[in-house]
C-alpha cells in the first residue's frame, strides 16, 4: 500500500512528493497500453540496424561459420532475454523509469550518477549512429545520381555539403518524432521494425539468387584453428552482452508502460531469442551469399545494395537505412537521456525538453569528428560503457536480493532525512563502494591492450564483481529486511 493509500484509509494528510524529485514523466506511469507487439516491435527497431548487421557479418569474416555465429548469438540473446526480464519486471511493477529505479539502490540524489553516465553514452552514440546512417545514405545517393559528387568537396566543420544535407535531414526527422513523446515513439517503432524485415528478406533473396541458391553454412572465407574458433565463439557472446548491456540497464523505461509482467516476458521472448537471432543469421547468410556471388564477403549492406544498380532500389535502400537508424537511435539512444536529464532537474526539464537537449547536444559534438577519433570512441565511450555492467549488478542485487522486491514507491519521491532511500545525504555509500572498484576493473579490462583476450567479457566481469561486492556489503541489511518481512 502506498503512502497516499494509507493516508486515505487513516484520514492522515495525503503524501506530497518532493518537487525536486518528480514531474509527470518521472511519476509512475498512468497509461499501461504497451502490448506484446509493441515490445516486440521495439526490439525489431533496436536490432535491425547497420551496426548489428556489420557485427554479425564481421564474425563470418573473422573465421566463424554460419552455424557458429548462429549458436553464439542465440546463447547471447537468451542471456540478454533473462536480464531484460529482470529489469523489465521492476519497471512494470512500479511504473517508473530508470533514473527513478536507480534511487532504490543509489539514493534519491545519488541516482544522478548512473543516470548521467547512461545519458552521456546515449547522446554520443545518438550522434554517431545518425552520422553512420548519413554515410550509408550518401553512398547510395552518389550511386544513383553521380552528379551529386560536386557536393562532396566543400567542407564545413569536417563534413562536406552532401554529408550535412543527409545528416541534418535524418537529425530533423528524429527530432520531429521524439518531440511528440513516448506515444509517438511507440507508433513509429511499430512501423519501423517490420519494414526493415521486408527489406532484409528481399536483399537475402536477391543475393541468394545471385549465388545460385548455393552457400556453405560450415565454411568461412578466413579459416582459423579450432581453438581460435572457440575463443571467437565465447568472445561473440561477451560482446553481444556488452552491446545490449546499455539497454538492459534502462529497459524499465519501456516496460513501465506494459499492463503486466507476462506482457513484458512475451514481448521480450519474441523480440530477443527469436527475432534478434533470426536477424543476425539472415545478415550472415547474406554475407555468405555475397562471397559466392561476388567473390568477396561484403559486410556493408549499403555497398551490397549499391551493386543492384537500379536507381529506385538505391533510393529505397537509402530510405530503409535511414528508417533503421532512426529506430535504433530512438529506442537505444534517445529515450534514456530524455528521462535521465529530466531526473536532474524535474521542475524545469520534462521528457520532451530532455529529449530536445539530447538531440541538440548530439549535433553540437559533431559526431563525425568523434567517430574519426579512435581515442574518443575506444577510450572515452569504451571506458564509460564498461561502467554500465557494474551499475546493472548493483541495481539487480539491491532490488532482488537485499530488498527482496519490497519497494516503497512514494519514498522514491521523498528527500527527507530518514526516509527509505535517503541513505546518507541522499546517496547510498554502499552502492558507490561496490560500483567504483568494479567499474575501475571493468574499464581496465576493456581498454588496456594487455587484457585484450578478456576485454569482450568486461561487461560480464564488471557486473559479477559489483554484484558480489555489494552483496557482501549488504549482508546485515538483508538479514534485517528478512526479519522484518
Amino acid at each position: 500500500m502506498s503512502l497516499a493509500d494509507r493516508a486515505a484509509a487513516t484520514g492522515a494528510p495525503a503524501f506530497v512528493p518532493d518537487p525536486r524529485l518528480v514531474n509527470e514523466d518521472l511519476a509512475p506511469a498512468k497509461q499501461r497500453n504497451w502490448k506484446v507487439f509493441d515490445l516486440f516491435a521495439m526490439w525489431m527497431s533496436d536490432v535491425h540496424n547497420l551496426g548489428n548487421y556489420t557485427f554479425a557479418a564481421g564474425l563470418l569474416v573473422l573465421g566463424m561459420n554460419v552455424w557458429q555465429v548462429f549458436t553464439a548469438l542465440l546463447v547471447g540473446f537468451v542471456l540478454i532475454y533473462f536480464g531484460m526480464n529482470r529489469m523489465g519486471r521492476i519497471g512494470q511493477r512500479h511504473g517508473v523509469p530508470f533514473p527513478v529505479v536507480s534511487r532504490i539502490s543509489f539514493g534519491v540524489w545519488g541516482a544522478n550518477i548512473p543516470a548521467l553516465i547512461r545519458a552521456v553514452i546515449a547522446i554520443m552514440w545518438y550522434g554517431i549512429q545518425t552520422y553512420l546512417a548519413s554515410v550509408a545514405v550518401n553512398v547510395m545517393l552518389l550511386a544513383a545520381w553521380p552528379g551529386l559528387e560536386s557536393l562532396t568537396h566543400p567542407s564545413f566543420l569536417g563534413l562536406d555539403a552532401l554529408g550535412w544535407i543527409s545528416f541534418v535531414s535524418l537529425w530533423l526527422l528524429q527530432a520531429l518524432i521524439i518531440s511528440r513523446g513516448m506515444e509517438s515513439v511507440r507508433k513509429f517503432q511499430d512501423f519501423c521494425g517490420p519494414a526493415i524485415w521486408l527489406v532484409m528478406i528481399a536483399l537475402a533473396l536477391w543475393v541468394l539468387a545471385k549465388a545460385h541458391w548455393s552457400i556453405s553454412l560450415t565454411s568461412t572465407p578466413h579459416p582459423v584453428p579450432v581453438g581460435e574458433q572457440w575463443r571467437q565463439w565465447f568472445g561473440a557472446i561477451g560482446l553481444i552482452l556488452a552491446t545490449y548491456g546499455t539497454l538492459m540497464l534502462n529497459f524499465c523505461d519501456f516496460s513501465r508502460f506494459a499492463p503486466d509482467d507476462r506482457t513484458v516476458r512475451r514481448g521480450n521472448f519474441w523480440g530477443l531469442p527469436i527475432n534478434s537471432t533470426a536477424f543476425v543469421v539472415v545478415s550472415v547468410i547474406v554475407t555468405a551469399g555475397s562471397l559466392e556471388a561476388f567473390g568477396q564477403a561484403i559486410t556493408d549492406p549499403a555497398e551490397l545494395v549499391a551493386k543492384v544498380g537500379n536507381t529506385w532500389v538505391l533510393v529505397f535502400g537509402a530510405l530503409t537505412f535511414a528508417i533503421a537508424t532512426m529506430g535504433v537511435n530512438i529506442v537505444a539512444n534517445f529515450v534514456s537521456p530524455a528521462y535521465d536529464l529530466a531526473n536532474v532537474w524535474p521542475q524545469k526539464i520534462t521528457f520532451k525538453v530532455g529529449g530536445m537537449i539530447s538531440t541538440v547536444a548530439a549535433l553540437v559534438v559533431t559526431p563525425w569528428n568523434l567517430f574519426s577519433n579512435p581515442t574518443v570512441v575506444n577510450y572515452f565511450l569504451g571506458g564509460l560503457g564498461a561502467f554500465l555492467g557494474p551499475l546493472f549488478g548493483v541495481i539487480m542485487v539491491d532490488y532482488y536480493w537485499v530488498k527482496r522486491g519490497r519497494i516503497d514507491v512514494d519514498a522514491l519521491f521523498d528527500a527527507r532525512p530518514g526516509t527509505a532511500y535517503h541513505y546518507r545525504k541522499g546517496v547510498n555509500p554502499k552502492a558507490l563502494g561496490a560500483f567504483l572498484p568494479a567499474a575501475a576493473v571493468a574499464a581496465v579490462l576493456a581498454l588496456v591492450h594487455g587484457f585484450s583476450d578478456v576485454s569482450p567479457y568486461s561487461w560480464f566481469i564488471g557486473t559479477a564483481l559489483a554484484a558480489g561486492v555489494y552483496a557482501a556489503l549488504c549482508r546485515r541489511e538483508r538479514a534485517t529486511a528478512g526479519q522484518e518481512g
